[in-house]
């Protein structure tokens, strides 16, 4: 029986019912949880590793598996880049993304009031407390819009989001929403680029112009209804396939 290895918390929102989804096709599923140190004799014995957490832990388990040939969702240089907010912006605008201009100031202040504070990676640091990388604010109001791609091995298949953030009266946080066409186009090609399984991407309006703000390379799908799409993509880097 073939075992899948998956980097999250047990209880994760989209991968525990994933799991559940590739038990029932004859996977033997094990979760490896970040905080605890992952071993090599871990992931040995894995038909493939799925990483859901950004985590130390996680990038050594990626980086072992790629160096071993276990097959990997993300492998170890996907998950790096994209978790880099420079170059997850630099390979977006290479896509045809428009994306906001970055500015680097070594004052508290920081430039002025259209710029803020950002992290430069995707995990372990406090925009609060990091610096100088500073990012255009390019949001006029307070919906922006998450793209999720996966490739099954077949197809990509690619859903958008409406995310709010702040509540507004009775509108929904969280709501599916048509997928535009040119930039599902853009987010295929960041994936194909990455030789990756899946990505998110968050994108924000202004003035009429839609604006790539990140990408991650970890995306948690929620709310995105995607669990069979997962489920196949996770299963066609197996010996099973899908």
């Amino acid at each position: 029986m073939d075992t899948l290895g998956f980097v999250c918390e047990p209880d994760h929102g989209t991968f525990w019912p994933v799991a559940e989804r590739l038990s029932a096709r004859g996977f033997d599923v094990e979760f490896l949880r970040p905080a605890d140190p992952i071993s090599r004799a871990d992931i040995d014995g894995l038909a493939a590793l799925v990483n859901g957490r950004l985590h130390p832990e996680a990038f050594d388990a990626l980086r072992y598996a790629d160096r071993t040939g276990v097959p990997t969702w993300n492998g170890f240089a996907a998950t790096t880049a994209l978790s880099a907010r420079l170059v997850a912006l630099e390979a977006l605008e290479a896509v045809g993304c428009r994306v906001p201009a970055v500015r680097f100031e070594m004052g508290a202040e920081g430039p002025d009031e259209e710029y803020v504070r950002a992290r430069r990676y995707a995990w372990g640091e406090d925009p609060a407390t990091v610096g100088p990388l500073y990012v255009e604010a390019v949001a006029d109001d307070p919906v922006e819009h998450r793209y999720y791609a996966v490739d099954d091995g077949r197809e990509t298949h690619v859903r958008a989001l409406r995310i709010r953030s702040s509540l507004s009266g009775t509108e929904p946080v969280v709501e599916q929403t048509d997928v535009d066409v040119a930039t599902a186009t853009r987010v295929r090609e960041l994936l194909d680029g990455f030789d990756a399984r899946a990505v998110g991407v968050d994108f924000a309006h202004r003035d009429g112009e839609t604006y790539a703000l990140r990408a991650t390379p970890a995306p948690t799908f929620a709310g995105a209804g995607m669990r069979r799409q997962v489920a196949d993509s996770v299963a066609s880097l197996a010996t099973l396939g899908a």
